[in-house]
């Protein structure tokens, strides 16, 4: 075979036209063998002799696009060294811009013995593992652009591509589950409707099902177990795995930046797929354990903040460029907008502790593509010290849990001090001014896919994970949920009933808080894991969203309504009889419409309280009021069992000016929140507009009035039913 010296860089397969040059790092192995892959099974294998800082290269003429390849790594085999070179193994490429095929578990995927962890298994494992993929990087992305859309106008979709599409009857059956079904027009069209500027995937990195739950008749659904940090998942792709997932997903993209949409994807870069010091030997592993991965003082075993076996190491060059290579190669070949990295504490951990100021942030601050898309941390890992919420550096948003456990607190009844309901309503700055930061570093959230649907939030007090096959041991326990008075599905309609007003006003707080609002997919129409709280290895109907009639897939693609502008309106009244949450997809996109329309809801800087020295005769920004029409005390924040209050939001003190620097007005709103088990009178301040209307009042069938809402005059008492929400408006 013709072989050429090639470039160190970039890493991986590269092709121009002619032919690909490889390049893989290892400072672990004596020797690397490039191994092409033919249909019949056979290899052609030749050595990288080329060595520059311990990046092994060639250049290949001929090799064109489609070729499989893998690599094979000799040197020492010496786990209690940390070194676990095996070329018995083929090893993906580290960089490979697309995988094909699926891991079939055996002992020929392992690098050790099963019954001798510290031997060798020379067993060949390449008819047993994925190979790596040689890609045509060349795509017409005609006149895409970003949209750029910014943080205070984000309304964010979290969404699995699986299980978003696998039930669209709007789609066709061989396109569900896969990136194509994204860019369909139903599914663009309900996203669209609902009014959504950002979705969110689940991992789309190449991840692998587990050995454990293969053996169990189960699969990874969730993603979270990562192998190509550079390659779109094939099992998302309707029509190929030796790079055609790549051309889907840059399409899919595509389409959903035409209708508006930006692409975040869930990254995961705090560990890998190949476990702990007993799991297989993949990639990184046979390549050069020690320096891909956090190892213990005893060096045959993995350091693990994850709950997975293993960490990457962070103070690690090699994987530190792995990981910035990998991000710029999103942004700038396959176009994403942004990136919400998993467990990402674990990122921070460059010795033992979490440090806001370790390597990675310091890079991903500097790097001028990186730093300029959506940063969204989760804030934590399972490691000493790994809750994080409100320390991220200023250039980063997080995924609030803060706010996601005080909101579902209140409306379940648990006692806690109106304070800290007040400070998550108004953007937290409690965990975000002090370092510059405003509300939009705050991703608000009250259901995710981890944990309950916003549907089982509100009629399971109790998990119920038993499919899963770990004896219900999985999962959160706490979940912070309330039955409203019957575990699971019930038929009692003053059950259902109060279901339906909690899950409208769970969304209704979602919406009227400062910060990101984000929402998890079906939660508009009260999708249902009849309890399971741990869903990731349910890969069918129970974590598949089921979608309402979805007609012809024009316009909404999940029938209802079609959006109008304005204020908020009623559809049709539900029936009493009908499916849980029918009606619910409407209050979603009424409110997502009424958070668009005006800008006192979504606030660039934070509420001063108080009116500005140069305006003391205008009222404050926001006030606070008691039922009674009286403004708050310290003793009534501070009462553990209070759970009503009276918000005024001032749109005509709003601080911030416009894009061109022209002041921002707008109307004026009163949100009246009662939380309590019982009907509270609510008095209407004073001093504050004479007159009002009732633009929300999640008591209603529906939750929004159907006659253009009651009018309320300062003074004038309203009586909230118990557990409800009332928003008020009064024109500017």
């Amino acid at each position: 075979m013709l072989l050429w010296p090639g470039q160190s860089y970039p890493l991986g397969a590269a092709y121009d036209g002619a032919g690909t040059n490889f390049a893989v790092f290892t400072g672990a192995a004596d020797r690397v063998d490039l191994c092409l892959l033919h249909d019949d099974g056979s290899e052609t294998a030749v050595e990288l002799r080329e060595n520059d800082a311990f990046v092994r290269h060639a250049y290949v003429p001929g090799v064109m696009p489609g070729q499989r390849y893998g690599f094979r790594a000799h040197g020492p085999y010496a786990p209690e060294r940390g070194a676990r070179c095996n070329s018995a193994k083929l090893l993906l490429d580290p960089y490979a811009r697309a995988v094909s095929g699926s891991v079939r578990w055996g002992e020929e995927v392992y690098g050790h013995r099963a019954d001798a962890p510290e031997r060798r298994n020379d067993l060949d494992s390449a008819a047993h593992t994925m190979s790596s993929v040689v890609v045509n990087p060349y795509f017409d992305w005609g006149d895409d652009r970003s949209p750029r859309t910014e943080y205070h106008r984000t309304v964010i979709y979290e969404a699995h591509v699986k299980g978003l599409t696998m039930r669209h009857p709007a789609v066709p059956e061989e396109l569900r589950g896969t990136y194509a079904a994204l860019a369909h027009p139903a599914v663009l069209g309900h996203l669209t409707d609902l009014g959504v500027t950002a979705l969110e995937l689940m991992p789309v990195h190449q991840f692998v099902h587990d050995h454990r739950l293969a053996d169990l008749g189960l699969r990874n659904y969730w993603g979270y177990n990562t192998i190509g940090f550079f390659a779109p998942h094939n099992g998302y792709a309707s029509w190929g795995d030796r790079g055609q997932q790549v051309l889907e997903f840059k399409s899919a993209v595509k389409a959903l930046h035409a209708a508006g949409i930006e692409v975040i994807l869930d990254v995961v870069y705090n560990h890998t797929a190949e476990g702990n010091h007993l799991g297989p030997t993949l990639s990184f592993k046979g390549l050069d354990n020690a320096s891909y991965y956090r190892l213990a003082d005893d060096r045959r075993y993995y350091t693990d903040t994850t709950g997975t076996g293993n960490s990457l190491l962070m103070r690690s060059p090699h994987v530190l460029q792995m990981i910035m290579d990998s991000l710029r190669y999103w942004v700038t070949e396959m176009h994403v907008d942004g990136f919400r990295f998993d467990l990402a504490a674990t990122l921070a951990r460059q010795f033992h502790e979490v440090d806001r100021l370790s390597a990675f942030f310091d890079l991903v601050q500097q790097d001028p593509v990186v730093s300029r898309v959506k940063l969204i941390a989760e804030p934590w890992d399972l490691g000493e010290g790994g809750y994080q919420v409100g320390n991220f550096p200023p250039l980063w948003t997080e995924w609030n849990g803060k706010y996601r456990d005080t909101v579902r607190d209140l409306w379940r009844g648990e006692p806690r001090t109106l304070a800290e309901f007040a400070s998550r309503l108004t953007g937290s700055s409690d965990l975000y001014q002090g370092d510059g930061r405003r509300p939009l570093a705050s991703v608000n959230f009250v259901t995710c896919h981890d944990g309950f649907t916003l549907r089982d939030l509100v009629s399971y007090h109790h998990k119920r994970n038993g499919a899963n096959g770990e004896d219900d041991r999985d999962g959160e326990d706490h979940n912070r949920s309330w039955n409203c008075g019957a575990e699971g599905e019930t038929d009692d309609p003053a059950v259902r009933e109060l279901r339906e007003r909690q899950m409208r006003n769970l969304v209704a707080t979602l919406l009227l808080s400062q910060g990101v609002p984000m929402l998890a997919h079906g939660d508009e129409f009260a999708r249902t894991q009849h309890g399971n709280n741990n869903a990731y290895c349910q890969d069918n109907e129970t974590a598949w969203v089921a979608w309402p009639d979805a007609g012809d897939g024009e316009g909404s693609g999940a029938g209802g309504a079609e959006p109008g502008g304005g204020e908020p309106g009623a559809d049709a009244e539900p029936s009493a009889d009908a499916e849980p949450g029918a009606g619910l997809l409407e209050f979603t996109r009424a409110m997502v419409r009424l958070r668009a329309d005006h800008p006192v809801f979504r606030r660039r800087r934070f509420f001063r309280g108080r009116p500005p020295r140069t305006a003391r005769d205008r009222p404050s920004d926001i006030a606070w009021f008691t039922p009674r029409g009286t403004e708050m005390t310290r003793r009534d924040w501070h009462a553990a069992r209070a759970a009503a209050l009276t918000v005024f939001l001032n749109g005509d003190a709003i601080s911030e000016p416009g894009p061109r620097g022209e002041r921002v007005t707008d109307d004026s709103f009163l949100l009246l929140f009662n939380a309590s088990p019982k009907p509270v009178d609510f008095v209407v301040p004073t001093g504050h507009g004479r007159h009002w209307r009732v633009v929300v009042d999640t008591a209603l069938p529906g939750g929004l009035p159907r006659d253009g809402g009651a009018e309320a005059t300062e003074g004038t008492v309203l009586r909230l039913a118990d557990r409800s929400v009332a928003v008020l408006r009064r024109p500017v």
